[in-house]
Parts: C-alpha cells; sequence; structure tokens
C-alpha cells in the first residue's frame, strides 16, 4: 500500500468490519513552516503541531465551507494558541507565551483557560463556535471529551509532533454504519481502542499514512478514499488589514502616522506579509463605508 502524498496529507477511510470511520492527517513542510516563524520551546512547539495537526483532522467529516480553527486563550504562560485549516486544505498557526514555561503544558492547570471551536465563513456571518472542557491534560483528551459531549459518539484520537512532522488520528464509532458484522460485533469498537493502544508517538511520527494504517488495522477491511493535499497557507489580505485599521477610528490611525513618520506598517503574524499604508491610502480606507461587517482581525 503505497501513494505519492505521504506528507502534507489528509486521508479520510473506514474500517468496514468494525463500523468505525477515521481520519488520518500527516504534515511535513506545512508544519515546519509555522514552526520556524518563532523560537518556539519544545514543549509548546509539540503542543502548537497538535494543535495544527487538529485542525485539519477536525475538518475530515465535516462539509466546510470557510475555515475550522482551534484557538484556546489564558491569562498564564501560554497566551495564546491558535490553529486553522481552511476548506482548501490551506494551514497556519501560532502561539503566544511568556517566560519560564513549564516543562510540561497541562491544558487543565492552565489559569483562565477556554479552548474554542469555530467553523465556518465570518465574513459572511455564517460561523459555528463550541467551547471545548479543558478537564484534561492534553489536547487529544479535550478533544475526545468535546465529540462525546456534542455528537454523542466515542471518539479516539491520537496526536503527536516534534520539529519535523505533526501527525492526527481520529477514529469515530458509527452506529449502523461499516460492513455486515457491525451489529453482531459488540466489541469492535473496544478492539479498534486496543488496537490503536500500541501506537506510539514514534511510531506515529515516523511511520507514511497507508502503512500506518495497514499495520494496525489490516484485519479490519480498511478502505481508504482520495487523499486530500494540505499545505501552509495565510488569509490575511490587504482588505481585511484596512478593515481592522478601519475599526480603530480616525484619531488612532492618525496618531500612529504621527508616531511613525507618516506611514503604517503591519506584518502578519502568521506569514509575515507585510502591508504598508501612507497617509493617501489612510485617508481612503477611513472614508469608505464597508457594505459588509468586515471582521476585527487580521486572521
Amino acid at each position: 500500500m503505497e501513494t505519492v502524498l505521504v506528507e502534507d496529507v489528509l486521508h479520510r477511510f473506514m474500517l468496514e468490519r468494525a463500523g468505525v470511520r477515521g481520519v488520518l492527517v500527516r504534515l511535513g513542510p506545512a508544519w515546519r513552516e509555522v514552526a520556524g516563524r518563532s523560537a518556539y520551546p519544545a514543549t509548546l512547539r509539540s503542543v502548537l503541531g497538535q494543535t495544527l495537526a487538529a485542525s485539519a483532522l477536525l475538518t475530515g467529516n465535516i462539509k466546510l465551507e470557510g475555515a475550522l480553527s482551534v484557538e484556546l486563550k489564558s491569562s498564564g504562560p501560554l497566551r495564546l494558541l491558535f490553529a486553522e485549516c481552511t476548506d482548501q486544505g490551506r494551514l497556519r498557526g501560532l502561539a503566544r507565551w511568556s517566560d519560564p514555561l513549564p516543562a510540561t503544558l497541562d491544558l487543565a492547570e492552565l489559569p483562565d483557560a477556554i479552548m474554542a471551536i469555530t467553523i465556518g465563513n465570518a465574513e459572511r456571518g455564517q460561523r459555528y463556535q463550541g467551547l471545548v472542557d479543558l478537564q484534561h491534560p492534553e489536547l487529544a483528551s479535550a478533544l475526545e471529551n468535546y465529540f462525546s459531549q456534542s455528537e454523542q459518539l466515542p471518539a479516539r484520537i491520537v496526536l503527536a509532533a516534534d520539529g519535523e512532522h505533526a501527525v492526527g488520528l481520529m477514529l469515530q464509532k458509527l452506529p449502523d454504519e461499516g460492513g455486515h458484522d457491525v451489529v453482531e460485533d459488540a466489541d469492535a469498537w473496544t478492539r479498534i481502542q486496543h488496537l490503536t493502544a500500541t501506537l506510539g508517538a514514534e511510531e506515529l511520527l515516523a511511520t507514511a499514512p497507508e502503512q500506518l494504517l495497514y499495520r494496525l488495522y489490516h484485519e479490519e477491511s480498511v478502505r481508504l478514499f482520495e487523499p486530500r493535499p494540505l499545505a501552509f497557507g495565510c488569509s490575511c489580505t490587504r482588505e481585511r488589514v484596512e478593515a481592522v485599521l478601519r475599526s480603530l477610528g480616525r484619531d488612532e490611525v492618525e496618531a500612529a502616522l504621527e508616531a511613525r513618520e507618516g506611514e503604517i506598517e503591519v506584518i502578519c503574524e502568521f506569514c509575515a506579509q507585510r502591508y504598508t499604508f501612507d497617509r493617501v491610502d489612510a485617508e481612503h480606507l477611513l472614508s469608505v463605508s464597508p457594505t459588509t461587517s468586515a471582521p476585527q482581525t487580521t486572521q
């Protein structure tokens, strides 16, 4: 079982004998592009990589128009964790932190922490947002609990990341779906969980997607669907930056121009794209009344 796409790819699959659907995401260059944007400490880099893989993973079994983001904010040393995957398979992410970071990042111990999963197109006003209960120390466990509560379907999620790769595996039990043995096979979900529990982080990170699925579930009648390519990409635009400046109001924009000798420079934190505005640009954007509500963020 081989495929050309072994990195920056999303695989959907079915374990037909067990009546289980799954998604496997493996990121290489896209993750390294995100990780290389800042000198992230190793602990934080691992969590950011897992979050980036999870943002793609969660798009695998939904009809997505726009983007899906996973965002965490806290008043602790990990101030922000953000990852996003669009319906075109474009990924971006970042984290903000303050030293000292703990040796192990326990999500349940972060003060005032809130994590949200947002789906849809903010510019069109089509958004769904769900909050993730952070009573679990690791992201994978928190997301499993989220699916259990929001969809009433058990899920098994495995996430891992190092400096080279970020990988995610998600399995969901589906009632009355899969192969013809599902009804009689009451132990199927338990069996799948036991098989998945044998998977360590090193194997997950080191093994190509189809090879990994065959190793784990070759007796479960794995059926693969067409792989979906993924890539690093940013959705920032000059129009979105203009909307942010416009939201600040004339006084703040003119103060910024005065402080910066007649020019405002905005640099996207995700992709390092630079946007510059002189006094003529500023006057134009302040005089424009957008016909639709603009997002209040460069994201």
